[in-house]
């Protein structure tokens, strides 16, 4: 074996490992937001959540010399992605607080397939007719496991779907974001919107905000400990190993994100969630296969 390909190969095993590691902190994240919204106001567990991943995230850049106050970050892709990101995690609050996790969860899986078209249809990126057809059956298991006009159906679910084509324009934003911006720097500019949309959806909602109690305030500061968490061994594995080889192993998400969800609240999966799900992953495998094949032919 080729000294090169060892390498290749151990930095892929690590930069999945990584990957796992970034999704099953994901999803504990999302636990203790749900849990902390029980007892306090989304609009304060934002806004708490928000200043405290802004000020690790600060803490960070400092530590490594950079500056969070550049030209870049007025620059017009950041304001977008400022946009996005508040409207993602507002409404993934939202559909964290009022719905299952594991249904939440799954849809938030299908982010991948909207990025793909969005930078088809934004940057001009090419892709063919066997990758669109994956986006359509990918999309179509969101809809398996919404079950719009079903008896079932609950129109709360659509708070997922929001929040999941907020993150979609977020990432389309951050390929364009000036490449001079670092991990922590960015990290920085992406939980200020969370405290923005904190505050804003408190105003709206009109609850006055809460003293924590030991319970919750441990919830709240899991959530935003497990947040730069979760965002540093991501970035660390997209850095580590291919893309490609790497990428697929965020649909582990999906798996501890409906263990925690039948695990610690109680939720049942049903069959159309089941279905919803395999379309959904399935999709997104296919179309990263595809796109390494088409890389490795160039």
């Amino acid at each position: 074996m080729m000294p090169h390909i060892a390498t290749d190969r151990r930095a892929n095993l690590q930069g999945a490992a990584w990957m796992v590691a970034a999704m099953a902190v994901f999803a504990i994240e999302d636990v203790f937001i749900k849990a902390a919204s029980v007892s306090i106001p989304l609009g304060q567990v934002l806004i708490v959540f928000g200043l405290g991943g802004t000020l690790l995230f600060a803490v960070l850049a400092k530590m490594r010399g950079e500056s969070l106050f550049t030209r870049d970050v007025l620059s017009r892709p950041m304001w977008i992605r400022a946009i996005f990101e508040c409207f993602g995690r507002l409404f993934y609050g939202l559909a964290l607080a009022l719905t299952p996790l594991s249904a939440t969860t799954v849809i938030l899986q299908a982010t991948p397939l909207v990025v793909v078209a969005g930078a088809a249809l934004i940057f001009g990126e090419k892709v063919g007719w066997r990758r669109w057809a994956a986006i359509l059956i990918g999309l179509t298991g969101v809809l398996v496991i919404l079950q719009p006009g079903a008896e079932g159906f609950s129109a709360l679910s659509i708070l997922a779907v929001l929040g999941m084509l907020g993150f979609a324009g977020r990432d389309l934003a951050s390929r364009a974001a000036p490449r001079s911006l670092s991990a922590p720097v960015l990290g920085f500019y992406g939980f200020v919107p969370v405290a923005l949309a904190g505050a804003a959806y408190g105003i709206w909602e009109g609850r006055a905000f809460v003293l924590p109690d030991g319970q919750a305030g441990l919830f709240l500061c899991g959530a935003v400990l497990a947040g730069v968490l979760a965002y540093g061994s991501l970035m660390t594995a997209m850095r580590m190993g291919e893309v490609s080889a790497v990428t697929p192993f965020r649909y582990t998400r999906l798996l501890f994100g409906i263990g925690f969800g039948v695990v610690l609240f109680g939720e049942t999966i049903s069959p159309t969630m089941l279905v919803g799900s395999g379309l959904i992953v399935l999709s997104g495998l296919f179309i990263l296969w595809r796109s390494r094949q088409k890389n490795a032919s160039r």
